[in-house]
C-alpha cells in the first residue's frame, strides 16, 4: 500500500471540568434488552425524545448467506450475540462473512492502562490467530505506562498480548498524513507511520463510557486510537494546534469524526468493526482507576459500517434499565455529537439493520 509523509486519555483532572450534564427526569431509557429478533433501527438522540426502546419487528429466519431486505436496499447490518466469550466473538466475526486477506492483517485494540477494563488476552486470543493478526496500537500522549514504545512493548507484554500474536506500535517510528475530506475541523489526520503496512483492519473495541468523549467505541478507535502521539494532540485541539488540554469540546468530538473518516477512506472498505459490551465502566480504558461498572453486560456487536456500529451499542445502553451512569456520561460530553457528524460527512449511517445470530 501507498505511504503517506495515531488521545485517548484519562485525564479525570479535566473530565472534572467538563459541564453540560443533563436533567433528564429518568436517567434510564425504559425497557429491556432481553428479546433484539431482526430489526431497522432509527437512532436514539436521548432519552427524553425516546423513553421507550424501538420495537424488534418478528421476520422469518435467514437462510444460511441470505441477505435481509434492509441490508439489500443499502442499510448496513449489525450483528450481535450476547455470547460475551471467545466462541461468541468467533460467532459474530463468522456472522458478517469477511474476506480476508491471508497476511497483513492488523488487529486494532486498546492495550488499556493497569488496573482498567482492556480486553483480556483469553477473550480475544482465538479471533486474532484465527484471522493471522498482528495487534497493533500507538503511543499515548499524556504519558502514564503508554506514553513510549518500551514501556508500551512492556505493557502488552504484561497484559499478555505478546503472548498470542505479535504486536506492532504504530508510531514507534513517527507519523504519517492522512487527508481528510469533506471535513470542517481538520484537513490532515496523523497516524502511526506502520499505518500503511497493513492491507486489512479487524477495528476490536471495548465499548464503555469516556471521560472526554463521552463514550469510547469504534469511531473513536479508528481515530484517536489509530492516531499518533502528535496526531491524539491534533484531533483533541479541534484541529487549531492548540493545548489538547483545552480544545473547544465540540471541535474534538467533531475531528475525531473526520478522523475516523480519513482511516476509513485510505483503507478502502478493507475493515471490519466489532465492539465487546462487558464491564460497562463510565471511565475508558486509559484510566488506571475506573469507576465500578453499575450495569450488566450486553453482549458483542460486529458490523462493516462504525457509525451504525456505534449507534446499536448506544441504543442498547439507552434501552437498557440499569444504563442510567453510562447515559449520564455520555450526554453530559455532548458524546451523541461524534455520531451526528460522522453520519453528516459520510462515515456511516446511523440507522442499521440488526441481527441477533442467537436467535
Amino acid at each position: 500500500m501507498r505511504k503517506w509523509p495515531c488521545i485517548c486519555f484519562g485525564l479525570l483532572l479535566l473530565a472534572a471540568s467538563l459541564t453540560g450534564c443533563s436533567d433528564r427526569d429518568s436517567a434510564a431509557a425504559s425497557g429491556s434488552t432481553a428479546s433484539f429478533e431482526q430489526q431497522t433501527s432509527e437512532p436514539l438522540q436521548s432519552a427524553e425524545e425516546n423513553p421507550e426502546p424501538s420495537e424488534a419487528a418478528s421476520v422469518p429466519e435467514r437462510a444460511e448467506g441470505e441477505e435481509t431486505p434492509a441490508a439489500s436496499a443499502g442499510t448496513p447490518t449489525v450483528f450481535m450475540t450476547r455470547d460475551i466469550s471467545p466462541a461468541g466473538l468467533m460467532a459474530v466475526y463468522e456472522a458478517l462473512g469477511a474476506e480476508l486477506p491471508e497476511e497483513n492483517v492488523a488487529v486494532k485494540i486498546s492495550t488499556g492502562e493497569n488496573g482498567s477494563n482492556y480486553l483480556r488476552p483469553e477473550l480475544i486470543g482465538d479471533l486474532v490467530q484465527a484471522v493471522n493478526g498482528t495487534i497493533v496500537e500507538c503511543n499515548t500522549a499524556y504519558g502514564g505506562d503508554r506514553a513510549n514504545t518500551a514501556y508500551h512493548m512492556q505493557l502488552a507484554e504484561d497484559h499478555g498480548y505478546t503472548a498470542i500474536a505479535d504486536v506492532d506500535i504504530m508510531d514507534a517510528d513517527g507519523s504519517m498524513t492522512l487527508p481528510v475530506n469533506g471535513g470542517s475541523r481538520i484537513t490532515e489526520n496523523y497516524v502511526g507511520s506502520h499505518f500503511a503496512d497493513y492491507d486489512y483492519y479487524v477495528i476490536l473495541s471495548h465499548f464503555k463510557g469516556h471521560a472526554m468523549a463521552g463514550f469510547g467505541g469504534a469511531i473513536k478507535n479508528i481515530s484517536i486510537g489509530i492516531a499518533s502521539s502528535d496526531g491524539k494532540a491534533h484531533i483533541h485541539s479541534g484541529g487549531t494546534g492548540g493545548s489538547m488540554w483545552g480544545g473547544e469540546q465540540d471541535a474534538f468530538l467533531e475531528s475525531m469524526a473526520e478522523a475516523g473518516k480519513s482511516v476509513s477512506d485510505y483503507m478502502n472498505g478493507n475493515m471490519l468493526y466489532i465492539n465487546v459490551m462487558n464491564r460497562l465502566s463510565v471511565d475508558c480504558d486509559c484510566d488506571g482507576s475506573p469507576a465500578e461498572p453499575d450495569m450488566h453486560d450486553i453482549g458483542i456487536l460486529a458490523s462493516f459500517d462504525p457509525v451504525a456500529l456505534d449507534q446499536a451499542c448506544i441504543d442498547l445502553v439507552y434501552s437498557a434499565e440499569d444504563g442510567a451512569s453510562l447515559i449520564e456520561r455520555i450526554e453530559s460530553r455532548n458524546g451523541l455529537l461524534t455520531l451526528e457528524h460522522a453520519d453528516e460527512i459520510g462515515l456511516g449511517s446511523r440507522v442499521y439493520n440488526l441481527v441477533n445470530i442467537d436467535e
